[in-house]
């Protein structure tokens, strides 16, 4: 038999064609579903508008979000009322803002007020007082929830000067919000009195330890030493040791100038006049030298008027007078 070679070549040439299309359509298939995946992806989610839900419940706040198909990303603050615990006090983004479906939309819930009742101040030292609610304001955000009516009242009592006798409103008042609170606090003693101590013949420094532990008003004055005398010593007080006086009552302390001083150190008598106070205060003068050492020179509480301290420093160094913990003074020592 003879093979009729026109008749493959013809057989194998179809079948040649007919696969080549098949490719040819395979890959145009897949060139569509790519550009289809390619269209919808750039495409993305649905397109939403954002609610307005702030001073909204919380729950009514979610459910609204639930619908948009939006999710929650909450956050907790104090607020400066109890009303608004459980409510939405802000949200981001704004509301009517367009986004995708999906999004988290940040909610700031309040918790209300960081207290809900007044705290028993009696018997507290109204500077502490003070401290604790900067303390509070800090710990809310910034939030003023309790404040202190000025001027305070200030009464004789026989509680330690400072300490709160009475005060409004009661302790455990519902607080509903931003509350002032209104102080008596003790001015101590009428007419108290001190015994003078024993300050002839001390060192400046040994004179120092003692006035911060008597509690005596104080007036230091600076004088040249004569052959008899030594340098940086109290060398007499009026009134006399042992002499009963008011406490305001100031003693006038004469100390000497030293007998020799080191270069580049000056000896010379710190002088401030310090506003009145209804009872003494904590008053700190502190050295703070050109090396950058910080240290203590004298620590007093004081009622107000001119203070004064004796001090030996460096050329250069700053003197400062604080009360409370707040500086009220600085100045450089040798600096004209």
């Amino acid at each position: 038999m003879r093979l009729d070679l026109s008749s493959v070549e013809g057989y194998v040439a179809n079948h040649l064609r007919m696969f080549i299309i098949s490719v040819a359509a395979l890959i145009i298939l897949v060139g569509i579903v790519a550009v289809s995946v390619f269209f919808v992806a750039v495409r993305g989610e649905e397109q939403t508008m954002v609610p307005d839900v702030i001073g909204k419940e919380l729950t009514a706040a979610l459910l609204e979000l639930q619908v948009k198909e939006l999710y929650p990303r909450l956050q907790l603050r104090y607020s400066q009322t109890s009303r608004d615990k459980g409510f939405i006090l802000e949200q981001e983004p704004r509301a009517g803002t367009i986004v995708k479906a999906g999004r988290r939309i940040r909610l700031v819930v309040s918790q209300g007020v960081i207290v809900n009742k007044v705290e028993n101040f009696i018997s507290r030292n109204i500077d502490e007082v003070r401290m604790d609610l900067m303390t509070l304001q800090a710990t809310a955000g910034g939030i003023t929830l309790l404040t202190i009516r000025e001027p305070i009242v200030f009464e004789f009592s026989s509680e330690n000067p400072g300490t709160i006798i009475a005060q409004k409103p009661e302790p455990g008042a519902d607080i509903s919000g931003p509350t002032t609170l209104e102080f008596v606090v003790s001015r101590g003693r009428e007419n108290l009195t001190v015994s003078v101590p024993q300050l002839t013949g001390l060192s400046v420094t040994k004179a120092l330890e003692l006035i911060s532990t008597t509690g005596i008003n104080f007036q230091f004055i600076l004088k040249e030493k004569s052959a008899n005398e030594a340098g940086e010593t109290v060398v007499s007080q009026n009134p006399a040791a042992n002499t009963t006086i008011s406490i305001n009552t100031p003693v006038q302390i004469t100390v000497t100038n030293p007998e020799q001083l080191a270069n580049n150190e000056i000896f010379g008598l710190f002088n401030y006049n310090i506003p009145q106070n209804p009872y003494p205060l904590s008053v700190r003068l502190e050295a703070l030298n050109p090396s950058g050492e910080r240290q203590r020179i004298f620590t007093v509480n004081y009622m107000g008027g001119n203070f004064t301290v004796p001090y030996k420093q460096p050329v250069g160094t700053a003197l400062i007078l604080s009360m409370l913990n707040r500086e009220l003074h600085r100045e450089t020592v040798g600096s004209y």
